[in-house]
């Protein structure tokens, strides 16, 4: 069971449309710093600067950096799960159209934003994964509403537990691939990476169990 006294304290959300145009400068130059200098360089006067309010200003916002840090996160894995739902609305419909966008957009946006993504994940690791969590279970319905109308194309004895394993293996090696010292970088490289990732999720898919159910 998660201790309440671990989790982050929210921040105030805005009420005025000023406010939110406010707070989303603020937070894009928190990231800004994050992606260019790192996450130790980033203060709240820097960030201040940047955005071109006062220090008072964030302040009122926010607690203090971590809470910050926070905010910066939540925004990160909004966009992912509406990047993705982007990249899967618009997939050519078949389990293949399918598969192939799930990893392109998740290698995608995991590898978005210079590095701010392992940044972030380093600085949140030693609290409540709760957020993350919800971020990887949006992500993963979004596969499977996506990839439903396609099931009959499935060969596995049990389509709806290998679509699962395959939308796992996937993300695992979108995460792995954004942490990893040697990532695949470049645009060239990320999409070969990508295609791979979907061409081993449908070979999966598509070729009959090695051996039948388990017998009682």
């Amino acid at each position: 069971m998660t201790d309440e006294h671990d989790r982050p304290a929210p921040y105030r959300e805005p009420r005025q449309a000023r406010s939110a145009a406010t707070l989303a400068r603020v937070l894009q130059a928190a990231e800004d710093i994050v992606s260019s200098a790192g996450l130790d360089e980033m203060t709240i006067t820097g960030v201040a600067d940047r955005a071109g309010v006062s220090v008072g200003t964030i302040y009122r916002r926010f607690e203090d950096k971590d809470q910050l840090v926070n905010a910066l996160t939540e925004r990160m894995l909004d966009r992912r799960e509406e990047y993705v739902a982007e990249r899967l609305s618009a997939a050519e419909p078949s389990l293949s159209g399918v598969m192939d966008a799930y990893a392109h957009a998740l290698l995608e946006s995991f590898a978005d934003s210079s590095g701010l993504f392992p940044q972030l994940l380093r600085a949140r690791g030693t609290k409540p994964p709760d957020r993350g969590a919800r971020t990887i279970t949006e992500i993963h319905r979004l596969l499977l509403e996506a990839a439903a109308p396609y099931a009959d194309q499935i060969r596995r004895s049990d389509p709806s537990a290998a679509l699962d394993t395959a939308a796992r293996a996937v993300l695992g090696a979108c995460f792995h691939n954004s942490v990893r010292p040697d990532p695949a970088t470049g645009e060239v490289a990320q999409r070969r990476y990508a295609d791979e990732l979907s061409d081993m999720a449908i070979a999966y898919l598509q070729t009959p169990d090695r051996r039948g159910p388990a017998r009682t």
